[in-house]
């Protein structure tokens, strides 16, 4: 009987596919019948049912895991042990780092005072040369003083860089360091010579550490003057000039003082105009940039007034996160100098604020400060730092900048003494040049408690960032891809007018613009490599210091040396998070002590290959999108309270229901989620785990007999390696095995290296590394008193630590091997495994001839996917050399986080016989070439016994979407029982296949292929929708980025005539020479604000049309007066739109099959054009197959998947403000010593005149970068 059942389905299958019911008329102008469309249902279902068993051998892939074991996932236990191993990679990091510490305070505790040789040469970064190069590079040349002080200096020392793949292929030598000299440094500076010589010794200790422990990447420790010495050395690349300063980065700035709450006073009376104000808000600009997460402040201006220049940041501090620290320095550019300074309301207005926070424990209940800056007091105000400060025991320290070159000998004296007595530090600043470096002494000054107490070196971990690159040049890559925009539209139109203003040209235009601000498909992530660091401070353990000043004079100091620290990747940890323990649609992260996200899988720090503006500071309830039909940023108190437990570093867990998106946020899935949570101790981070709630509770493992190393010597030394020959490919990201002294091509080579070396005898399977215990519960650095010879002998490196060659990961190594194991048969063609069967379809289809097979079906691509991240594939029939595309398992490697893997185990739970059917979607942002489209099928395998099941593997098949199409149109353009009927051959029908989200996979029509159906047919969607057939889901994205328009002066009055050109022309050489002196400098902190001068327009834009040197062709809007219309076209078609990205929120809806009650809803008969649709379930697939009745008129309702952005009242960063959530404060705090007030040490005036000309020189080079 079964017999007769196959070959009636193999006899079905084979007619269909080329044969049609010749009396179909495709004219007819009759009705189609829904027990057609039934039919045609069941029919094609069933047929790709049947022929999905055989092309992917299911039934062997089942029978190839019954031996496995299932046990339960224990969630408590599994993030338990992950906080385990993530803490002791970082114990390893953190006893690297102690020991770099321990040796630089050694070091220059005994040779900072040595003399440096005249011949003293050290690696420079900057001139280090490149593989292969013969002649050194120097990416921006060192600054020289001016020629009265010129002094020749020794030569840099070079040596050749080769790539190394631990540290990103980037060229390296691993036998020394080199040294990172920012612009605004002179290297030879006294100071800055010294530090550079003493710590040449740390070589060593970053050699010791780097092979005690080979998964340590950049090792570096960055001096309080300004220099950076990394290990491996490298060569330092800038494009176009190097902007970076390791005391502005997260790893200095929150090693080097404790967290800190500030208020910065400015003052905008009318005495503060042109360059004045100018360098005051290059002031403001600067301190900001010195502030991280941990951070609060406030910027305030006042003349008569104090006013905020955020109004809604009124009489409050805001966390110094990179958007909240955007929003101040755009404010900077809004505020006008008049009137005369009230310093006594502002600075009671300041004191006030911070003792409101002090009191209530708020911002960073730590350091505060006020930074005041002004160019000049009445008097000192004593009364009021005796009323707010004094009789607290000063608690707030006041910095002071006094602007301007000629200012009064009275208000030096009263703007130091204000300094002086509240524990601060005076600057005199009279050129924009000096701002940065004397700005960077405040930090010195909050680091004096840390440096005197010398026992703690509170150990800082920083939030997530991106290897060097500069937050602030976001913008400025923006700026530059407009302006070479503008640029090109500009030629485009002189090459051609009218075909640049033709509708179809401008039409194209706007589409691609609209491409450019899409953001989901971020294409280039990988130049971003993101990670956090630890660092620690170093300290100067001198007491006293002598000075020259009316003799040499012994004066006591507490001076920070500088902040010593590692990089870790966030793809180390995210190794050590086992995500094949975790399994399918489950995932782990890390949340801050902020709430903010460390690492996660739907954090998207990028867009077009920049940094979003706020990409370090995603909350944790930005991403883990919880389903209760709440509006944006409308959060639950069940989430906020979740949310507060994880922070707070509790253990616990909880389920929730939750909402995530998939496909570049074009698909969207419901489900329960089971999270376990625990604090990783002596960090700010929690980890978390999210497993799903019904197919997450069980896993799948090999039985315990079957141990790798067990199996290979009972089997005669034959490598595990023998079950992996040919077209199959493993998780790039996982970690197998890694081997520490050897490179790999592939992972797969990796892989096999290790399966070769188990199978020998001797193997044994490495530890995990631990840190060393010669850091373990060590004393302080008391024992520094003096330079004795014990002490001495304590810069030799102590290294006990036995270095490791390789670390496997056993677990995930032994479920790789069984699988490989189990799953070898399938390297068999599909032929000779049909050819073993007794089911007389597989064996039938299975022995077609080839050529027969082809052009019925195709090349099949039949795959499997396994738990441990193991892919297999096969093509049928077999071809050679296909090198049109790369194989399946290149493309799609990664598992069972691909897409088509986690939805073939969703629909398990749909119907367990179903195949997943999808197709590449088709945007406007990336339009799909549907001759060369492919379908792919895929189906999950589960295992399990009589009450628990997990999922084992993924099957499928590919094949081109031509196939599915014919296969299509030949069952629906044929009738069952009927001699005449109505197909979908009739041009008055429209049929389509439309999956569980609303993809097209199947139109008459192929273009449409891919297409949302709501955007081809609004009117039946919204139907659908209305029958509850499609469930909308509101989704936001609350890390999106939205594109502000930029105010600019209407540039068409520039083109009216010749005399005028003259005139701007003149006025812009005459305003030049003047803006050399303060502008550009000026353009510095305007970038450093986010602001940058749109005057790209009004001078650029003549030169651009003549850049191609076309003397013959002559323009009327250049030579003649335009009349309006002219210029309201040329401003329309040709001029675009400055942008600035800013962080926005943006939501859609998007529409996931509803299969409650389906068939109720799905079986409605057709009501004349009121209801003029079928819609069918086809059998055991996720599509539904639609019959639209096209003579009926069409109801254009809009329905779209794009995201458009949430309009709020406020913008993004004063909503935050307004509705601020939970954080932790950090724990170490160190604000007061008793031993402070012995140091005099409390202010300085304005740089030398001498050095003036080194410093604009140094601006000079920026130009090119900032304007």
């Amino acid at each position: 009987m079964c017999k007769r059942v196959g070959n009636s389905i193999l006899l079905l299958l084979l007619l269909s596919l080329d044969s049609r019911d010749c009396v179909a008329s495709p004219n007819n102008e009759g009705k189609i019948l829904l027990n057609s469309v039934q039919a045609w249902a069941v029919k094609l279902g069933t047929e790709l049912y049947h022929f999905g068993e055989f092309i992917t051998r299911k039934k062997e892939v089942q029978e190839s895991f019954k031996s496995a074991q299932i046990e339960s996932r224990d969630g408590e236990k599994l993030v338990q042990s992950m906080s385990d191993d993530i803490r002791a990679m970082m114990e390893l990091k953190i006893s690297a780092v102690k020991r770099i510490v321990e040796a630089a305070e050694n070091m220059a505790f005994d040779k900072q005072n040595e003399p440096v040789p005249e011949d003293f040469q050290f690696y420079n970064s900057k001139e280090m040369e490149e593989p292969y190069d013969e002649l050194t590079i120097t990416t921006t040349p060192e600054t020289d003083f001016a020629l009265e002080n010129w002094i020749a200096r020794p030569p840099t020392k070079n040596a050749y860089l080769y790539q190394n793949p631990h540290f990103s292929n980037i060229p390296v030598n691993i036998n020394f360091s080199s040294v990172h000299v920012p612009t605004n440094v002179y290297a030879w500076a006294p100071e800055v010579i010294k530090g550079i010589h003493w710590s040449e010794g740390l070589d060593t200790h970053f050699i010791n550490n780097y092979q005690s422990d080979p998964t340590l990447s950049w090792q570096y420790f960055g001096s309080s003057t300004g220099f950076m010495r990394h290990y491996p050395a490298m060569k330092w690349r800038a494009d176009p000039v190097d902007i970076y300063d390791c005391r502005t980065r997260a790893w200095y700035m929150e090693a080097a003082a404790s967290p800190k709450d500030v208020v910065i006073l400015v003052d905008r009376s009318g005495s503060m105009t042109g360059q004045r104000r100018d360098i005051a808000k290059h002031v403001v600009t600067n301190i900001l940039d010195t502030l991280g997460n941990n951070d609060f402040v406030n910027v305030m201006t006042f003349a008569d007034t104090v006013e905020e220049i955020v109004p809604c940041f009124e009489d409050s501090l805001v966390q110094a996160t990179l958007g909240n620290l955007r929003e101040l320095k755009l404010g900077l550019d809004n505020f006008e100098t008049m009137e005369i300074a009230n310093f006594s309301a502002a600075l009671t207005r300041a004191f006030e604020l911070l003792e409101m926070y002090r009191n209530n424990s708020g911002g960073a209940n730590c350091n505060q400060a006020i930074m005041l800056v002004t160019d000049g007091v009445p008097y000192n105000y004593k009364e009021i730092f005796e009323k707010y400060n004094w009789k607290y025991d000063t608690p707030v320290r006041v910095f002071t900048y006094l602007i301007g070159r000629e200012v009064k000998v009275a208000d030096v004296r009263e703007v130091k003494w204000m300094a002086c007595a509240n524990r601060g530090y005076y600057v005199h600043l009279s050129t924009l040049a000096e701002v940065r470096e004397r700005v960077l002494e405040h930090v010195n000054v909050l680091a004096r408690p840390l440096v005197l107490q010398r026992e703690k070196h509170p150990v800082v971990w920083t939030p997530v960032y991106a290897n060097v690159t500069d937050p602030k040049v976001a913008d400025y890559l923006w700026e530059q891809r407009e302006r070479a925009e503008q640029k090109e539209r500009f030629m485009s139109q002189r090459r051609d007018k009218a075909l640049f203003n033709s509708e179809k040209e401008q039409e194209r235009r706007w589409r691609i613009t609209q491409m450019k601000q899409g953001q989901y498909s971020e294409i280039g992530n990988s130049q971003y490599q993101l990670m956090t660091s630890v660092s620690m401070p170093v300290y100067d353990l001198r007491h006293n210091e002598s000075v020259e000043e009316n003799g040499q004079k012994e004066m006591r100091i507490a001076r920070l040396l500088g902040v010593a620290g590692t990089d870790v990747p966030l793809s180390e940890i995210q190794a050590l998070m086992t995500p094949y323990k975790i399994g399918v649609n489950g995932y782990a992260f890390i949340v801050t002590n902020n709430g903010y996200i460390l690492i996660h899988p739907d954090l998207r720090p990028v867009f077009q290959q920049i940094l979003k503006p706020s990409y370090n500071s995603v909350d944790m309830i930005e991403v883990e999108l919880f389903d209760d039909d709440r509006g944006p940023r409308n959060f639950s108190k069940e989430l906020t309270a979740l949310r507060k437990e994880i922070i707070d570093q509790k253990t616990g867990n909880k389920i929730m229901n939750v909402k995530y998106h998939l496909d570049e946020m074009k698909r969207v899935s419901r489900a329960k989620k089971h999270y376990f949570w625990t604090g990783i101790s002596d960090s700010p981070f929690t980890l978390v785990v999210a497993i799903p709630e019904n197919y997450g509770r069980h896993r799948i493992t090999p039985p315990p007999t079957d141990d790798i190393h067990r199996l290979s010597l009972t089997s005669k030394n034959i490598s595990a390696r023998q079950y992996l020959s040919d077209k199959w490919s493993v998780h790039p990201d996982w970690l197998y095995c890694r081997h520490y002294e050897r490179t790999f091509s592939t992972p797969e080579e990796e892989l096999l290296y290790f399966l070769e070396r188990v199978a020998k005898p001797g193997w044994r399977w490495p530890a995990k590394p631990r840190p060393p215990e010669h850091h373990k519960n060590k004393p302080g650095h008391d024992r520094h008193n003096n330079g004795t010879p014990e002490n001495k002998e304590r810069n030799k490196v102590s290294n006990s630590t036995p270095r490791n060659e390789y670390y496997c990961d056993h677990g995930l190594m032994q479920a790789l091997v069984y699988d490989a194991r189990n799953t070898a048969w399938f390297n068999k063609s599909i032929s000779d495994s049909a050819s073993e069967e007794k089911a007389p379809l597989t064996k039938v289809i299975g022995l077609l001839p080839r050529a027969e097979f082809i052009q019925r079906f195709g090349y099949i691509v039949a795959f499997l996917s396994t738990h441990s991240g193991l892919t297999r594939w096969q093509m049928h029939p077999p071809k050679e050399h296909d090198n049109e595309k790369p194989e399946f398992g290149k493309q799609w490697p990664k598992s069972i986080d691909e897409v088509w893997y986690r939805r073939a185990v969703e629909q398990h739970y749909v119907d367990p016989l179903s195949y997943v059917y999808s197709v590449e979607l088709n945007t406007e942002k990336f339009p799909l070439n549907v001759s060369s489209a492919v379908v792919t099928a895929a189906h999950a395998v589960f295992h399990g016994d009589s009450h628990r099941k997990t999922p084992a593997a993924v099957v499928g098949f590919q094949f081109k979407h031509e196939r599915l199409s014919e296969w299509f149109e030949n069952i629906t353009s044929s009738c069952e029982h009927n001699r005449e009927c109505v197909t979908c051959l009739s041009d008055a029908w429209d049929c389509y296949l439309v999956d569980n989200n609303g993809w097209v996979i199947v139109s008459e029509d192929s273009n449409q292929t891919g297409q949302f159906f709501g955007k081809i047919r609004p009117d039946i969607m919204a139907t659908l929708i209305e029958d509850d057939v499609y469930k909308p889901v509101h989704l936001v994205d609350y890390q999106a980025v939205c594109f502000r328009e930029k105010k600019t002066s209407n540039p068409a009055n520039v083109l009216l005539t010749p005399l005028e050109n003259l005139r701007l022309a003149m006025a812009w050489f005459l305003t030049t020479t003047v803006w050399f002196y303060n502008s550009i400098a000026s353009g510095l902190a305007q970038a450093s604000s986010y602001s940058f001068e749109d005057e790209f327009l009004t001078t650029t834009v003549p030169p651009l049309l003549d850049e191609e040197g076309d003397d013959d062709s002559e323009y009327s809007y250049m030579s003649k007066p335009t009349t309006k219309n002219a210029e309201r076209d040329f401003e329309k078609l040709v001029l675009i739109n400055r942008t600035r990205p800013t962080p926005c929120d943006r939501e859609m809806y998007l529409y996931q099959l509803n299969y409650n009650s389906l068939n109720d809803k799905l079986n409605k008969p057709m009501m004349n054009c009121s209801r003029p649709f079928y819609v069918q379930l086809v059998n055991y697939t996720n599509m539904l197959m639609v019959v639209v009745n096209g003579l009926c008129p069409r109801e254009e309702v809009p329905i779209s998947v794009d995201p458009t952005e949430v309009q709020y009242n406020e913008s993004l960063p004063c909503l935050k403000h307004i509705h601020p959530l939970y954080r932790k404060q950090p724990t170490s705090c160190i604000r007061n010593h008793t031993e402070e007030s012995n140091i005099d040490m409390c202010g300085r005036g304005s740089l030398p005149h001498k050095n003036l000309w080194t410093s604009l020189s140094v601006l000079v080079i920026l130009r090119y970068f900032y304007i």
